[in-house]
């Protein structure tokens, strides 16, 4: 049915389709796309190490297919008191306006890096797949994932960064391009303006390695998925698209921004984190940024706006929230997990027969 089945082959999935790991989703996603044939992915990078045990856990009882757990892995920037204070400061405006103690404690986000605790219950869990967003974890954590039985995927947003992920012991690798909701791959550039387009992106990656290569970034139909192939990826992997089923679980805020949004609604952004990401623009996007110079380094640039996001949602604002799209956020369906994959399948096959593959 499908041009390769190089990547169906490496994980045992029926689908040659990942869902996208992503954190603001209900887990209910991950699950839902597992069961019926995909790859499902659970966005770890959020999580304490006793919910992703929960979670693998909550999969399992519902199928006994493969499932990926993603997680970052990038090096921790050195703290800096001094852009902390000025970040929090230009936000007290904001603070006062919903009448917010700008002084009150603020909790941490956690985004920290795999470690050796996570990768503990990687060798608990033992998943078919891991994948990794911001590089590979260092040799020796990375082989205990391998010896877990585990495949390792992660993304690239250039063709260096492909070649790089395979001589370090990456299995399959994930084209992301620039059209991608969420936040950059990147890891050996630090420069968003120069991130490649998904077209350009595949091909290049298809020519500078080896292992299955998997599309990322504004696939959202059967046509996506057909030309992915075409240029010759091995799977695809979406997120977006995914965002308005049933099982997501969304808030109404979020909803409402992506039935919303235009085609040219996305930019991406460095405000919510400190790191590029690509969302849907809201206030604090078009006032502090998209890409400003004054927020701290990922993830510190996210504590402050927490209360923020909290108060604004309680009075059905999304001006503080992270609403993170690809660039093809108008074609999310609001139907159940399966029927979008058997929709997906469906045109996928028809536009491959089409053009004869």
């Amino acid at each position: 049915m499908w041009p390769s089945t190089r990547f169906t082959d490496l994980v045992e999935t029926d689908l040659p389709l990942i869902q996208a790991p992503m954190i603001g989703p209900k887990p209910e996603l991950a699950r839902a796309a597992s069961a019926n044939g995909a790859l499902g992915s659970l966005g770890c990078a959020s999580m304490t190490p006793d919910q992703v045990r929960a979670e693998a856990a909550a999969i399992r009882a519902v199928t006994d297919k493969p499932f990926n757990l993603n997680f970052f892995a990038h090096t921790p920037a050195p703290e800096n008191a001094e852009k902390a204070a000025a970040w929090k400061a230009r936000l007290a405006p904001y603070y006062a306006e919903l009448g917010l103690d700008a002084a009150a404690p603020i909790a941490v986000t956690n985004r920290a890096p795999f470690d050796a605790t996570m990768c503990a219950v990687v060798e608990e869990v033992r998943p078919r797949v891991v994948s990794f967003h911001f590089g590979l974890p260092d040799a020796g954590l990375l082989a205990r994932v391998k010896a877990a039985g585990a495949v390792v995927l992660s993304s690239a947003t250039t063709a260096e960064e492909a070649a790089w992920l395979e001589a370090h012991g990456a299995d399959a690798i994930i084209a992301q391009g620039a059209e991608a909701g969420g936040h950059r791959g990147m890891f050996l550039t630090d420069d968003p303006a120069r991130q490649v387009g998904i077209f350009a992106l595949v091909p290049q990656v298809v020519d500078a390695v080896k292992v299955p290569v998997i599309a990322a970034g504004g696939i959202a139909d059967g046509r996506g998925i057909a030309a992915a192939f075409a240029l010759g990826a091995d799977a695809v992997q979406i997120g977006t698209a995914f965002l308005l089923t049933s099982e997501a679980g969304l808030s109404p805020i979020y909803r409402a921004a992506l039935k919303g949004a235009a085609s040219d609604a996305t930019v991406l952004t460095n405000v919510f984190t400190g790191r590029p990401a690509r969302g849907i623009v809201n206030r604090i996007m078009r006032e502090e940024g998209p890409l400003s110079p004054r927020a701290p380094a990922f993830p510190t640039a996210a504590p402050p706006l927490g209360p923020l996001k909290a108060a604004a949602e309680a009075k059905g604002l999304g001006d503080f929230t992270a609403l993170w799209s690809g660039q093809a956020g108008r074609l999310a369906r609001e139907a159940r997990v399966s029927e979008v994959l058997e929709t997906f399948v469906t045109e996928a096959q028809a536009v491959m027969a089409r053009f004869g593959r």
